[in-house]
């Protein structure tokens, strides 16, 4: 297993990359100012499990290949930059969903669970940012006398958990911002728009990012 030295310089550079403003942070923030606090902090959960997808494919050499291949990194953004497109343009599609919301029992709502978190999950395992940072800098943190793939699990589940935890709390103090707006029930409207344009401006960017690496 990893050093205590390598454990704690591992969890510092985590806590940085995690908190920089990226697919998975803007994403959240998306989802909680457009589906509320349940639905956006189940995504966070199922962005995680993504995350622990991209863990074990570095584990087995997949990370190494999307990073030596421009259009396997190519691919694999587009896919994540289209499917955050259409959750945008869902949202704005759907934008009263979340008034209709404020006044439907939550027990009439439990059949978005799954959706939720499948939302979340599709885009944590098709977050390349992710994927580099671990076939990159996972190894650096490795005890080169231990074998590599169970340290390389360990330290992504220590990564995911961390993305758990942050990406939770940003949620939290978005659907705080929605919960203020939502005192007049006509602003969520307006709000479902502007987190529908947010998740369409985020999956435009990755496109874009995408097409000029290739």
């Amino acid at each position: 297993m990893p050093t205590t030295t390598q454990l704690v310089a591992f969890l510092a550079a985590s806590f940085v990359f995690i908190a920089l403003p990226g697919p998975s942070v803007l994403f959240a923030i998306g989802r909680a100012l457009t589906v509320g606090r349940r639905d956006a902090l189940l995504s966070v959960s199922g962005n995680a499990l993504g995350l622990l997808v991209q863990v074990v494919c570095v584990a087995v050499g997949l990370g190494a290949l999307v990073e030596a291949s421009a259009t396997a990194y190519t691919v694999l953004k587009l896919v994540g930059a289209g499917y955050v497109v259409y959750l945008g343009v869902q949202a704005i599609r759907h934008r009263s969903d979340a008034r209709l919301a404020l006044d439907t029992p939550a027990t009439a709502r439990r059949g978005g669970v799954l959706r939720a978190l499948w939302a979340g999950f599709v885009v944590g395992t098709t977050n390349p940012k992710t994927l580099v940072f671990f076939a990159a800098f996972l190894p650096q943190f490795m005890n080169d006398a231990a074998p590599a793939t169970p340290q390389l699990l360990v330290l992504g589940l220590i990564f995911a958990a961390m993305a758990l935890c942050q990406d939770s709390v940003v949620t939290l103090l978005a659907a705080q911002a929605r919960t203020w707006f939502s005192r007049k029930p006509q602003r969520l409207d307006h709000l479902g728009v502007a987190g529908g344009i947010a998740m369409i401006g985020l999956g435009t960017g990755l496109a874009l990012e995408g097409r000029v690496r290739a």
